[in-house]
């Protein structure tokens, strides 16, 4: 039987639509169940302090339920572990910060590759890092304690929760940047390390804006610089490094999600919506302000965004890490 030539180039056309019509027909139904929000770490702590109201709202958006579901161990290796091996489908995200993402790579002897094994989603809110100190520490700013530290190496202890914590990186990043030394003060936890802090037992502690926060209202400690590159709007009055004269010393706990490699993009741009549209909420605004986190700009929401700063802060701090020796036990 023979077909018209029109007719069969409408079949022609039809067969090769077909694939493109399913395509979107999928994206358009994504999602039609909840989503997993893989969560690297112990629930109760500050990762969990972001994901699960960020899910909630994101569920709002998205139509479906996203779960967070925390899967820790190995300072966050297990966890990634798990996204990694996910269906690219859009249902398993992988949440985490510069300490699953970009810190475990130089570390840890990894079974999946940070750079390439995933795709970026959006950039989320960051914790930015406090440079504190023992409330009757002889120095009253940056200057002041970067001019003492040389006049006095080796003789200010700092807290270290840990070979690969931020407590530990960022110290010997200042010790690098600044040309100082000091004693490394081994800690079960920041909690510990606080404590002692305000009891005169530690001198220095480089850590978190939601950790330090509490004890510098509370005047029993003093913040001599936060590490953003602006300052932060859980504590406007502390300046920035920059400002405090050591420009370019930034740091901060900074948080992403991503989605296993190979996710379509159209569903990667949904869940991207999803995740602009709940950082909108100015109670989910307010309420992440209150923990010490700030927002990033609005152009820096996208997985493009994520993309380069993931790559810029892997370049930033592996060779850190590579050149301290620093290897997780």
């Amino acid at each position: 039987m023979k077909f018209p030539r029109r007719a069969i180039l409408k079949l022609s056309a039809g067969a090769v639509a077909a694939p493109s019509l399913a395509r979107l027909a999928w994206a358009q139904a994504y999602p039609s169940r909840p989503v997993t929000m893989i969560v690297p770490y112990l629930g109760g702590g500050p990762a969990d302090g972001l994901a699960r109201p960020l899910a909630e709202r994101m569920g709002k958006a998205l139509g479906q339920p996203v779960v967070v579901e925390n899967v820790p161990g190995q300072s966050g290796v297990i966890g990634v572990g798990r996204a990694v091996k996910a269906a690219p489908d859009g249902y398993t995200l992988s949440y985490g910060h510069n300490g699953s993402h970009v810190v475990n790579g130089a570390v840890y002897a990894l079974p999946y590759d940070l750079r390439s094994d995933f795709d970026p989603i959006a950039l989320l809110p960051s914790n930015p890092l406090m440079i504190s100190a023992r409330k009757d520490f002889p120095a009253a700013n940056l200057q002041e304690l970067i001019a003492w530290l040389k006049a006095n190496p080796g003789k200010v202890g700092v807290g270290n929760v840990g070979p690969a914590s931020g407590t530990n990186v960022n110290a010997i990043y200042f010790q690098d940047i600044t040309g100082t030394r000091f004693r490394f003060v081994p800690h079960q936890s920041v909690q510990t390390a606080i404590k002692a802090l305000t009891a005169g037992e530690l001198d220095l502690l480089f850590d978190q804006a939601s950790h330090s926060l509490p004890y510098l209202r509370a005047g029993t400690i003093k913040v001599l610089a936060v590490t953003s590159k602006a300052r932060t709007v859980s504590a406007p009055e502390i300046t920035t490094t920059d400002e405090a004269g050591l420009p370019g010393f930034h740091s901060a706990n900074w948080y992403g999600l991503w989605a296993p490699k190979g996710t379509p993009s159209d569903i990667v741009a949904r869940i991207n919506r999803a995740v602009v549209e709940a950082l909108a909420d100015p109670v989910l605004v307010k309420q992440l302000s209150d923990q010490g986190l700030d927002m990033p700009p609005a152009d820096r929401r996208t997985p493009e965004a994520l993309a380069a700063f993931h790559k810029s802060e892997i370049e930033k701090w592996w060779p850190i890490l590579q050149k301290a020796g620093i290897k997780a036990k």
